[in-house]
């Protein structure tokens, strides 16, 4: 992003276009996000259930999905998501190793969701660290490549004789515990204030109409100073 638009005044020009109802709407959610905790989605191959759970992590705070793109070059179902892809970020990756690396690199854990025997039941999962929750599919679940690399596993207790749940049913279930604990726990997880203003903008100039045409002229109202 140009310098130029990091600005306050710039915040300040393009709040100009925003309600009042909307700005501080804005920041209502925005105390309220989170990026302590984060999520990968691995290969699904049906996309509305990939933008199912987009939704999952809008409606729970989760401010940024990785999206593992390695075998399906799907786009998402805006339909599912409703809008969700406008309030969260998505980091795409051509495989799973970028996407594990890159976590990595931003201090996460890498948790791999599974029914495994010597999985941690998600009532005991310690909070306390950055978590990246890794979800594959139904069918075949998360690939080799993750359960090698993961730090942790992950289940949902379940009684019946189903061993699986879909991927978007069993994120909300995991997504609704650890980040109801995560707000009640005394943990650093709110977004920093860089993170919060730059997003503020972010989402000012996703609710502008014709917004490239708005940045225009307040480049141009600068260079004629």
């Amino acid at each position: 992003m140009n310098e130029m638009l990091k600005t306050i005044e710039y915040l300040t020009f393009l709040e100009g276009f925003l309600t009042e109802n909307r700005k501080s709407k804005f920041l209502e959610i925005l105390q309220l996000r989170t990026q302590h905790f984060t999520v990968a989605i691995e290969d699904v191959f049906q996309m509305h259930n990939t933008s199912a759970v987009m939704r999952s992590c809008e409606v729970f705070g989760v401010q940024e999905v990785h999206v593992v793109e390695q075998k399906y070059g799907k786009k998402i179902d805006t339909e599912i998501a409703m809008g969700a892809q406008k309030w969260v970020d998505i980091k795409q990756y051509p495989s799973i190793q970028n996407c594990i690396s890159g976590l990595r690199e931003k201090g996460y854990q890498i948790i791999a969701t599974t029914p495994h025997t010597d999985s941690c039941l998600l009532e005991d999962f310690d909070i306390s660290k950055k978590s990246a929750f890794f979800f594959g599919t139904e069918k075949d679940g998360l690939s080799e490549e993750v359960m090698q690399q993961a730090d942790g596993f992950l289940k949902i207790p379940m009684v019946g004789f189903t061993e699986s749940l879909n991927i978007s049913v069993a994120a909300s279930i995991i997504l609704q515990s650890v980040t109801q604990r995560l707000r009640n726990s005394t943990i650093n997880w709110q977004l920093s204030e860089e993170e919060i203003f730059l997003k503020r903008i972010d989402w000012a100039k996703k609710t502008i109409k014709d917004c490239d045409r708005v940045e225009e002229r307040y480049l141009e109202a600068l260079s004629n100073k």
